[in-house]
């Protein structure tokens, strides 16, 4: 019947553990029971404390300062703000103009050197069909201006 008896011990144990979970559990950190009275702190044990905010913040708040002042020093200066060039703003926006008329204008250039070379043959075929080339190609790039706009 020993097995009966070491069932009946864990039982009880596992209630006692149970009961003692369940109770509530009176640490007396500041209350003295023997007297019924507040402990009494010295001012030593609280500055004993080793890890408080305050100790690990302490430098934090004159360093904010320290770097804020240096930066109101520096101040900001419009000659670093503003940009090297002045018209920037206006030659990119100019860009995308010119890009077109750089076509167009290299077009024509063709066109004319076309025309110079047929003239210097002396053929009268010749500055026809450059004629003829030439008005292609301004219908061509009146349509490519309209694809564009």
């Amino acid at each position: 019947m020993a097995l009966a008896e070491a069932s009946e011990a864990r039982k009880a144990r596992l209630l006692a553990l149970k009961r003692r979970k369940d109770g509530d559990i009176i640490k007396n950190r500041n209350f003295d029971p023997e007297s019924r009275t507040l402990k009494k702190r010295s001012r030593q044990e609280d500055v004993e404390m080793e890890d408080t905010v305050e100790k690990n913040v302490e430098g934090i708040a004159e360093k904010i300062i320290a770097e804020d002042e240096q930066k109101r020093a520096q101040e900001l200066d419009v000659f670093n703000i503003a940009p090297k060039r002045p018209n920037w703003d206006l030659k990119r926006e100019t860009d995308k103009k010119v890009a077109k008329l750089e076509r167009k204008t290299q077009e024509a250039i063709h066109t004319l050197i076309r025309q110079r070379l047929a003239a210097e043959k002396g053929g009268q075929e010749d500055i026809v069909g450059a004629m003829r080339a030439q008005e292609k190609v301004q219908q061509a790039g009146d349509l490519s201006d309209d694809e564009d706009e």
